[in-house]
């Protein structure tokens, strides 16, 4: 038998104390038959009904466990890369402090919220790159994030480059194969290449879901630079909105989801539920033996003594 809880020094209190008082209570039951000449017969089934009944209130309490039974112990999780936009465009202001630097905090957060789950980060602008691969190391992970900054080169961005390169990173690992695998893009969804039209075909044939974030305002903003603003070239100050259509045709074609970034960072609860709703394949799988807290059946024994010692009288002294 196994106890799921030890005594505590309140509960040995209490026991010290049931014994103190009880005793008092024999004692004096004992004198005073004494002097009345008499037997106290009466209360000894009384002492043992009690006794044993508190004992068992006892063993309740420290919760016994016994009867091992086997059961099967499943575990699963979700491969996820995510993109981050990191073309120039993604400094604009429309999201506080800037649009890069709300979806780092976002991303952060998003890894602590799935803790079993592997994630890894694509850097995506007019070329991309792998910054992390997938890992369950999560503070290793944040690190890298707090590390990404805006493509210096400017340039276009090509979204479509990033989206093969993470289908090729799933293709060519084959631990992701026994796991849910997704991918999140990041962006403002200004794109400026042109995608083959057999990309997201790709993603679908692979199994990869595409949900796509956008980041920024349809108001939107300029973007800083130095101690100026960017400017095209006629001279004018450039001002990056935000394309919410593309982002969605992309979620649409890519069977995923299309959210934006909110004040309250609620869209990140939003995806975490999303994708644990994504079934994944079984990774891990023991069988354990466990045995079942049995606490009622003491229980139960100790309230019909209970009612047992309400219920009948015994007469104290005999006279």
């Amino acid at each position: 038998m196994n106890w799921l809880y030890s005594l505590s020094s309140l509960d040995f209190f209490l026991i010290g104390g049931f014994i103190l008082l009880y005793g008092g209570y024999i004692f004096r039951i004992v004198w005073l038959a004494r002097h009345l000449n008499t037997s106290a017969w009466g209360v000894i089934p009384k002492f043992f009904l009690r006794g044993i009944y508190f004992a068992l209130l006892m063993i309740a309490l420290m919760g016994p466990s016994f009867g091992d039974t086997e059961r099967n112990l499943t575990a699963t999780g979700h491969d996820i890369y995510l993109l981050i936009d990191v073309s120039r465009s993604m400094g604009a202001g429309d999201i506080i402090p800037t649009r890069l630097e709300r979806v780092k905090y976002d991303v952060q957060h998003l890894a602590d919220t799935l803790p079993a789950d592997r994630f890894g980060l694509i850097l995506t602008a007019s070329r991309s790159f792998v910054l992390s691969p997938l890992t369950n190391d999560h503070n290793a992970f944040n690190q890298l994030v707090r590390t990404v900054r805006p493509d210096p080169l400017g340039g276009g961005t090509d979204l479509c480059a990033a989206l093969e390169l993470a289908r090729q990173k799933f293709l060519t690992d084959s631990t992701t194969r026994q796991r849910a695998r997704a991918l999140i893009l990041f962006s403002d969804g200004e794109n400026f290449s042109t995608c083959e039209n057999n990309t997201l075909s790709r993603l679908r044939a692979a199994g990869l879901s595409l949900t796509t974030v956008g980041v920024g305002t349809e108001a939107g903003a300029s973007i800083q630079e130095g101690n100026g603003y960017v400017r095209d070239d006629a001279g004018e100050i450039v001002r990056s909105q935000l394309n919410r259509p593309f982002l969605q045709s992309l979620a649409r074609d890519g069977r995923g989801q299309y959210v934006e970034v909110d004040r309250s960072g609620q869209y990140i609860n939003e995806l975490a539920g999303w994708l644990r709703s994504q079934r994944g394949r079984t990774f891990d799988l023991n069988r354990v033996s466990a045995s079942a807290n049995k606490y009622d059946y003491f229980l139960l024994a100790a309230l019909v003594l209970v009612a047992l010692d309400l219920v009948v009288t015994f007469r104290t002294f005999r006279l």
